[in-house]
């Protein structure tokens, strides 16, 4: 009998003991199934229909403990019966995965995590907590010697990227532990060590043990995707990965790529003092941006140096015999060759899917080698989920998490939610930042909307004037006649935290008049969304300080 899952705080638990005496005492007032857990301070259960609360009360209270209100954790125990080892089987251990446990976990559900390698995926170990702390420090030493403050003396003396790494080192590993490893034992789900390939279709082996589960996660994540580049392997390359282990700054750095993680690693290196030339296929940087964002973010380069080539099909790779990387390219046309000390891939993410044995599951994987999965992240297997950067959705881990929660509600409850991401926002950690969130324009008209749009560049915001900086621009696109904002797009110091107000403003349907109509703090660069609203219908090019 399973019943309704249900969980009561307990106070008063401080032991195994303590859990087993807790147990005892609810099952003999008629609870089912119970797991109790001292370290959370509550117990999960099955409730049978007709069963008396204040009798489960009465009997924990009576055992020594304190109970605390009785409330329903959602959704039928998928276990039933005791068939399976576990509720949810959840492959890899990055944010997808610790959303979708923690959630599983809140639900009173019995979980394992399988991970073959370090805990805590791609963010906190090789993304964007390493990225964006380099990036930090380069952004200070940059900035030391590069500042437009008339009677303030700076220099920049050094950079030591060895120690600078040496110190990211040290970050990842505090917070691996203290995001990732110590909530495995706070929650109180399994961590399993190994290597997990599907047996069959509902079934996993982990290095030689079975596991059976009622429900899988597959969130294993990416890697970076090296092109078939003829000679690449041979020259030799870096990744993003290995670009973060640097003991020092290369003198010269081709980059396959021109996207953000092209970008952000791009002007970190060219800022440590390397020679950096960024390599797009496309007619221009960015090429899904607004041709305004992509405007910018080329000015942007240009002015730190950073050569950008677009229109490129790299033909083949090689080396010098210095021991240099070279790579002949066709630009326009035009036949070139390129030399520097490191060629850095940075050409978009490959799912890791190829030891899971989907095949022997029934997963199916789409055109691109992802994991198949429909708008509520189930694939091929109903018994099977994914979540994140295996699907090569966005490569974000806060929509890895977001579907990895999402995950768990389905597989478990049934709860038919649908990824929703039209309220999504963006940013690359360049500097200046660029963030946006919702349609472009062209997304939008293709989509058959009638639209208006608004530019204004920074000179236009009080802000970038007080920092001498007006490199930058903010592009809003809404609907005709209804003024509804569907985007935001911004090349700024601070975007990605002004991008905030946006997504709520795209997300709640609120329209540029609201925008132009609610208060914006001076002198912040989120006065700069009030200021693009209040340009749908006015010149703010003269308009007063603070003027309404």
């Amino acid at each position: 009998m399973s019943g309704h899952r249900s969980r009561m705080k307990v106070g008063g638990m401080t032991c195994g003991h303590c859990e087993v005496a807790v147990g005892r005492a609810l099952e003999g007032a008629g609870a089912r199934d119970v797991e109790a857990d001292f370290r959370r301070g509550e117990a999960v259960f099955a409730l049978p229909e007709g069963a008396g609360v204040e009798a489960l009360r009465r009997a924990v209270r009576e055992a020594g403990y304190e109970p605390g209100a009785v409330e329903r954790v959602g959704g039928e125990r998928v276990r039933g019966g005791g068939r399976h080892d576990y509720d949810l089987a959840i492959i890899g251990s990055g944010g997808g995965a610790f959303a979708a446990a923690i959630r599983a976990v809140e639900r009173g559900a019995r979980v394992a995590m399988i991970e073959r390698g370090t805990v805590g995926g791609t963010c906190v170990n090789v993304g964007c907590v390493p990225s964006k702390t380099l990036l930090r420090g380069a952004e200070i030493y940059h900035r030391a010697g590069h500042h437009p403050f008339e009677g303030v003396r700076t220099k920049a003396l050094a950079a030591d990227y060895g120690a600078m790494v040496a110190q990211k080192d040290r970050l990842v590993g505090r917070m691996r532990q203290e995001k990732y490893l110590d909530l495995v034992e706070e929650y109180g789900w399994e961590l399993i060590r190994g290597e997990a390939a599907f047996e069959d279709e509902g079934t996993l082996r982990v290095e030689g043990r079975r596991i059976s589960a009622a429900a899988y996660l597959i969130a294993t994540g990416a890697r970076p995707a090296v092109p078939p580049i003829p000679g690449l392997e041979e020259a030799g390359y870096l990744t993003s990965t290995t670009n973060m282990e640097l003991e020092e700054a290369p003198e010269s750095v081709l980059v396959i790529g021109a996207g953000y993680v092209a970008i952000e690693q791009g002007q970190l290196l060219s800022r440590l003092g390397s020679r950096v030339t960024l390599m797009q296929r496309g007619p221009r940087l960015l090429r899904e941006q607004e041709p305004e964002v992509s405007e910018a973010m080329m000015e942007a380069l240009r002015r730190e140096g950073i050569e950008v080539l677009t229109g490129v099909r790299i033909e083949r790779a090689g080396k010098t015999e210095k021991g240099k990387k070279r790579l002949h390219l066709a630009v326009g046309g035009e036949e070139r060759v390129l030399e520097g000390e490191e060629i850095l891939v940075a050409a978009g993410r490959r799912p890791n899917v190829e030891e899971l044995g989907l095949e022997r599951a029934g997963v199916e994987l789409d055109e691109r080698g992802a994991v198949r999965v429909d708008g509520r992240l189930g694939t091929t297997n109903p018994r099977v989920w994914a979540a994140g950067d295996v699907t090569l959705g966005p490569q974000y881990v806060y929509v890895a998490a977001y579907e990895g929660a999402l995950a768990a509600d389905n597989a478990l409850g049934g709860a038919g939610r649908e990824v929703d991401l039209s309220a999504l926002p963006g940013v690359i950690f360049s500097d200046p930042q660029v963030a946006s969130v919702g349609l472009t324009e062209r997304r939008a008209r293709e989509r058959g909307l009638e639209v208006q749009s608004s530019v204004l560049p920074l000179e236009a915001v009080p802000r970038a004037l007080v920092n001498h900086d007006t490199l930058g621009v903010i592009k809003l696109v809404a609907e005709a006649g209804t003024g509804r904002l569907l985007g935001a797009h911004m090349v700024a110091e601070n975007a990605g935290d002004v991008i905030y107000a946006a997504t709520l403003a795209v997300r709640f349907g609120l329209t540029v008049s609201d925008l132009a109509e609610n208060f914006a703090p001076y002198l912040t660069m989120s006065e700069g969304l009030k200021l693009a609203a209040q340009a749908f219908g006015r010149d703010v090019s003269r308009l007063s300080c603070c003027a309404a």
